[in-house]
């Protein structure tokens, strides 16, 4: 009499599946952090362009609650900056707000914040972006040799700045639109006007709520 002899199908469970077919992979998400003192089209073009080219599910505009390298005084509310993000932002689904150091106050040191995103997240590899004015800079921002390995630092080519740093930086290219926030303040209290500099929404707001007249 032959013997027959039955073939099993390995038991496959969901996370091998997925991992074989690559779906266990981490989120990729951008972060661009700033005091948004007012949020400008620069602002929204940079995260645009950065989030496209490198493929990222959301870029997470993070408005900072006080800078560690600025005068506060020239700051306005935090409400008043995050009101202004969240009508810039309106109708693209590639951008998002993160409000984590709106919540817990105080000086923002961007260390503390992405130590505490990654345990919140720690499915997700984050993209920190940055212009490439601020790359001179990151020698001086708190504990920078250990955010260097919390984030992969992303900086935005700007004409009149050699791309290069001392820390591991991804750079990006785009348009160069010169527009600074500082530039948007002195045009309101100058009564210039703001069109095709900052979304329309902004403005309307800016204009509503009285913001840096004076």
């Amino acid at each position: 009499m032959s013997q027959t002899t039955t073939l099993t199908q390995p038991v496959i469970s969901v996370a091998m599946r997925e991992q074989i077919l690559g779906l266990d992979r981490k989120k990729q998400v951008g972060i661009f952090g700033g005091t948004f003192n007012p949020v400008h089209n620069g602002h929204l073009i940079m995260a645009e362009q950065v989030g496209t080219q490198l493929g990222l599910e959301k870029v997470f505009f993070m408005p900072d609650n006080k800078p560690p390298h600025r005068d506060p005084k020239r700051a306005i509310e935090a409400k008043d900056r995050v009101e202004m993000l969240k009508r810039a932002i309106a109708g693209n689904p590639l951008f998002a707000l993160e409000l984590i150091e709106i919540r817990r106050g105080g000086v923002s040191y961007s260390y503390e914040t992405m130590l505490a995103l990654k345990k919140l997240h720690p499915d997700t590899d984050y993209y920190f972006i940055i212009g490439a004015d601020m790359v001179n800079y990151l020698p001086k921002w708190s504990r920078i040799d250990e955010l260097v390995k919390l984030v992969t630092f992303v900086g935005v080519k700007r004409p009149g700045y050699t791309p290069s740093s001392q820390y591991p930086v991804l750079w990006v290219d785009a348009p160069g639109i010169d527009i600074s926030s500082t530039d948007i303040r002195h045009r309101v209290q100058t009564g210039q006007s703001l069109r095709y500099l900052v979304p329309d929404p902004v403005i309307d707001y800016i204009q509503q709520e009285g913001l840096y007249f004076d």
